[in-house]
């Protein structure tokens, strides 16, 4: 009985040890998003986050501070990520500055978590003119990921209205 009390113990110590390692290997990106025309910081109601070309959005990846920063915890095996960001009670998605000029569906781009974690990225910005983009132009610290957004606009819906 003693031995398999210690035998349990031992599982759950080893248990724990194993989740404090899984914790520490979690990859922590802070997040900043700005608007695309003014360069100033927008605070948007939820992040949509996807990692590895996956389907699933996390939205429980992201903790929004009370200061306006935005942290982002990303697990171990994350090697690229894609964010979002929502408006209006979380009904209507920002268009990634990155993105704009690519039709109705634009694609999402991609950018390495290696690369973010190294040295910092910002996105372009393709929601000005280039003139206004150097006016605008930002950087990044290592860890850092800096995105330009809009909100959407009467072009971007579909014809149908069901954007």
């Amino acid at each position: 009985m003693l031995r398999r009390a210690l035998v349990a113990g031992a599982m759950l110590c080893g248990l724990g040890f194993c989740g404090v390692l899984q914790a520490q290997s979690a990859k922590t990106i802070t997040l900043r998003i700005l608007d695309g025309k003014t360069g100033l910081a927008v605070t948007p109601d939820n992040f949509l986050v996807r990692i590895n070309h996956e389907q699933t959005e996390h939205v429980d990846w992201t903790t929004q501070n009370g200061d306006g920063s935005v942290v982002l915890k990303l697990p171990a095996g994350a090697t690229v990520v894609a964010v979002r960001a929502t408006y209006d009670r979380s009904m209507e998605y920002y268009v990634n500055c990155d993105a704009v000029g690519e039709g109705n569906a634009p694609e999402l781009h991609w950018y390495p978590v290696g690369d973010v974690l190294r040295s910092g990225l910002v996105t372009p910005n393709g929601c000005v003119k280039p003139k206004a983009a150097e006016r605008l132009r930002v950087t990044a610290k290592p860890g850092e990921y800096v995105f330009f957004v809009r909100k959407i606009g009467w072009r971007d819906r579909d014809p149908d209205g069901m954007n």
